[in-house]
């Protein structure tokens, strides 16, 4: 997958609904006390600005496409026996 534009990355955030501090959180990105009392993501911030030189890398732009359904050839199935550990 290529890696997106920050407006390709915000156009993805916004269709999922979610705001930055939470496409933040469920990718894993730091997430900071804002000036004015909210979270925030500094970032995720210099992921979709398109001044700054930082881009989402395509392999973790399809994590967050599968992990919000929007990807367009996979999808995500919840896992029907939860108690199955990858390492046993």
């Amino acid at each position: 997958m290529p890696v997106p534009t920050g407006e390709q990355l915000k156009a993805a955030r916004t269709a999922a609904g979610l705001s930055q501090a939470q496409a933040a959180e469920l990718m894993g990105y730091p997430l900071q006390t804002g000036s004015r009392g909210g979270v925030q993501s500094r970032t995720w911030q210099a992921l979709e600005s398109m001044s700054d030189e930082r881009n989402m890398q395509g392999p973790v732009f399809a994590m967050f496409l599968l992990l919000t359904g929007q990807h367009p050839e996979f999808h995500l199935e919840r896992n029907q026996r939860p108690d199955r550990h990858m390492a046993q």
